[in-house]
């Protein structure tokens, strides 16, 4: 569905390279989120394949069109939601959808248009206009727009920034329910929970180079060798009474919690040895490492 071949990005103010080499093929039905920090080359990337920015080397097929000899027919198959918002303010939801419709030739689309704003819960401010909005409508607007003339891949780049914690979750729900009808989606988010909830594959892109791809489960399986316990008490405890657990660099978190570090072979052998010491405690907890720990290990190392 979408086939990037060792493209590379040189901006020649600065001669800053951007993206170096990149390879990533990602197959119809897939939802893959493109992870990194600021400035790793992801809003680069997802600018090459809106048509926005010309790359310096490689191939890009999407839908097994090249973007540069068939741009028309890619921009059918792919909607992208920006990070930026901005828009021309003047129109009313309603019309900016029907003006978007009109660029790729379709009319009297309005029942799908209605369906658009139900699912994002904008048919109330349809007749709204775009400079009136929240930042949570326009985001939401954005996506109305990306899938108005119903692409097979949608790119979201940050759609959930500056929308309230309800209305991320509704979101969740909707590109869930995209997803499940058959629409490729790609997703760049810093909120990395957003990626461990919604996506099956895990790409991420440090420096220009892509770094890491895996399917998420395979990924967090790798680096869960390692889990953390944590031991609960009602007494406030001392470090100094868990000197015989030291090989699990113990930690007192909040006065009577008690933190290790250990591999899941090792767990049997952190019980063993709390209770040779007649440690009464009244809870324990074990938890893998979450997307979000594997991600910065990842990006540190």
């Amino acid at each position: 569905m979408l086939n990037i071949s060792n493209v590379s990005m040189i901006y020649q103010k600065g001669k800053k390279e951007a993206l170096k080499d990149i390879n990533l093929n990602i197959a119809e039905g897939e939802f893959t989120a493109l992870l990194g920090q600021n400035g790793a080359g992801k809003s680069t990337l997802i600018n090459i394949l809106a048509g926005n920015v010309k790359k310096t080397q490689g191939t890009v097929k999407i839908g097994g069109y090249s973007i540069d000899r068939n741009e028309l027919e890619t921009k059918k198959i792919i909607g992208i939601v920006p990070q930026d918002t901005g828009y021309d303010f003047v129109f009313t939801i309603d019309e900016a959808l029907k003006k978007q419709s009109g660029y790729f030739g379709i009319k009297n689309n309005h029942e799908y248009i209605d369906e658009l704003l139900a699912e994002l819960y904008l048919t109330e401010k349809r007749g709204a206009r775009l400079r009136d909005l929240s930042g949570g409508m326009r985001r939401r607007f954005l996506i109305a727009k990306a899938l108005v003339h119903k692409p097979k891949i949608l790119i979201l780049d940050e759609p959930t920034a500056g929308v309230d914690i309800e209305m991320r979750h509704t979101l969740y729900d909707f590109l869930i329910k995209l997803h499940q009808s058959g629409t490729t989606i790609i997703l760049t988010t810093h909120y990395i929970e957003e990626a461990e909830k919604l996506c099956k594959r895990i790409v991420i892109i440090n420096d220009g180079k892509i770094i890491a791809d895996e399917p998420k489960e395979e990924l967090m399986e790798t680096f869960s060798k390692e889990v953390i316990v944590e031991v609960h008490f009602e007494d406030e405890l001392k470090l100094t009474d868990f000197e015989f657990l030291k090989e699990y660099a113990p930690q007192i978190e909040e006065k009577t919690k008690l933190q290790l570090k250990t591999s899941k072979k090792d767990l049997s052998k952190v019980f063993k040895k709390l209770a040779d010491q007649n440690m009464a405690f009244t809870n324990l907890v074990v938890e893998k490492p979450k997307l979000e720990d594997i991600y910065l290990d990842i990006i540190k190392h």
